[in-house]
């Protein structure tokens, strides 16, 4: 989820590319099955073991990032609109217990279960150093529009299998933080989970007790891909533009897929790649790209194997990755600069209405058999998640008319429930996104979709 650190040269190139139009993808419809939702405030205790810093969280999101031990005493602040112009979310900080929040990953279990990943906690290292990582069991009750949480997985280290210091190091139970891995993706690896980072970016291995029980680098060949927040770069450079990485801030396996044989993952950087001696984003005739890996479970190491997936425009971001069979998979490509809709005043100094209301928020159905020469997987086709079909009317939050639609600024993982029905999650970002209601923060909303255009689509 981290947000808030951004690489000035690297927003700049950003922000310097040229905005292309979307290919001509087929676009197909996309039915609402079913909505439910957790409530934004929801939190858990934290165990006992990992002391009383951990009984509040929150306490260094304010803007000088120092410690704030007043409860609900920090405005929580809308990630998009106009920074002269900031739009409170209705969410504050800090908070008693932990905040059951961020939903970066899910994994279905069957009838109506999955497991829910909370990522780093409230958007980088420096102010998440007290919040918990943790998975969630929870089921969703379509009927009542109800998500419950059954149960909290908190991760921890006690075998000293991760291979840098944590900020829990000195203790016995060694619970992680947000100050030591940025948690994006999930999978169930036989009795593992394994857990894509982006700080590394790092593929974590845990049981479901959630004790840690290995770290893997990722090294393609000769090639090690780091971010800069790895631990070998876990350092100011010594002159300005002095340090080397190849992985954005924020940009590391926030998808990763997971073949259907269970042999193989496939996880894949969020955002292009960064060469820094060229000063440039991975880009192939003026459009940015990133890449998809090849991860071997049984070896646990990383095949020579890439594919290459591109952007419709420039800003984009790919924000889960699920395979459908052995070749297909779907992808959500979404850009990181809108939420909201319905009480639109775009682009208006205003904090009463959405200024930058949702726009890019897609699902394509991908095929890495028809790459082409250059290892560019086909873009089949795609559903919108801002114009969602409700002939039901089964939403249960927002408006429930014909046409429904997913506003939030991060629509963050999907997983696959059978063979023509996914759900999607949104990352609510607590306290920092408020795109379902004005003053609102976000739910975290499990929202079932019927996709079989989408699926039988060639």
């Amino acid at each position: 989820m981290p947000r808030f650190s951004l690489s000035p040269l690297v927003l700049a190139c950003a922000l310097a590319l040229p905005t292309t139009t979307a290919l001509a993808q087929t676009e197909v419809t996309t039915t609402l099955a079913g909505h439910a939702a957790l409530p934004a405030a929801t939190t858990v205790a934290a165990p006992k073991a990992a002391g009383q810093f951990f009984e509040t969280a929150g306490k260094f999101a304010g803007a000088n990032r120092q410690r704030t031990e007043v409860l609900h005493s920090i405005d929580g602040i809308s990630f998009v609109g106009d920074p002269k112009y900031p739009r409170k979310s209705g969410g504050t900080l800090p908070i008693r217990g932990q905040s059951v929040q961020g939903f970066s990953g899910i994994v279905a279990l069957g009838k109506d279960h999955f497991l829910t990943l909370t990522d780093n906690g409230f958007g980088s290292k420096i102010n998440s150093q007290d919040a918990l990582l943790m998975v969630h069991h929870v089921q969703a009750d379509w009927a009542k529009g109800n998500v419950k949480r059954l149960h909290t997985t908190f991760l921890h280290d006690p075998d000293r299998k991760v291979p840098f210091a944590i900020q829990n190091e000195a203790s016995r139970e060694r619970f992680l933080t947000g100050v030591d891995f940025d948690p994006e993706s999930i999978q169930v690896v036989g009795q593992e989970w394994w857990i894509g980072d982006e700080f590394g970016p790092y593929v974590l291995r845990v049981d479901t007790k959630g004790k840690v029980l290995g770290v893997i680098e990722t090294v393609v060949g000769s090639k090690a891909y780091r971010g800069p927040d790895h631990y070998l770069n876990g350092r100011l450079p010594n002159y300005p533009g002095d340090a080397t990485f190849d992985v954005r801030r924020s940009g590391g396996f926030e998808p990763m897929a997971k073949s259907v044989d269970g042999k193989t993952l496939y996880p894949m950087f969020e955002w292009p790649l960064w060469d820094a001696a060229a000063k440039s984003q991975d880009m192939r005739n003026g459009k940015p790209y990133t890449r998809i890996l090849e991860l071997d479970v049984a070896s646990q190491k990383y095949s020579e194997r890439q594919w290459k997936y591109a952007f419709e425009e420039a800003g984009n971001v790919a924000s889960d990755f699920q395979m459908l069979d052995a070749t297909t998979g779907l992808v959500i490509e979404r850009d990181d600069a809108t939420e909201g809709s319905g009480n639109v005043c775009k682009d208006e100094p205003r904090t009463d209405c959405f200024t930058r209301p949702a726009k890019f928020k897609r699902i394509y159905k991908i095929d890495l058999a028809q790459a082409d020469a250059d290892g560019f997987v086909k873009k089949v086709a795609f559903i919108d998640l801002t114009k969602i079909a409700n002939p039901k009317h089964l939403a249960r939050r927002g408006p429930n008319e014909d046409s429904f639609v997913l506003p939030h600024l991060g629509p963050e993982g999907l997983t696959v429930v059978d063979a023509t029905h996914i759900v999607v999650v949104n990352d609510n970002n607590f306290p920092f996104s408020s795109g379902r209601t004005l003053g609102k923060p976000d739910d975290n909303e499990l929202t079932l979709l019927d996709i079989q255009a989408l699926v039988e689509a060639k």
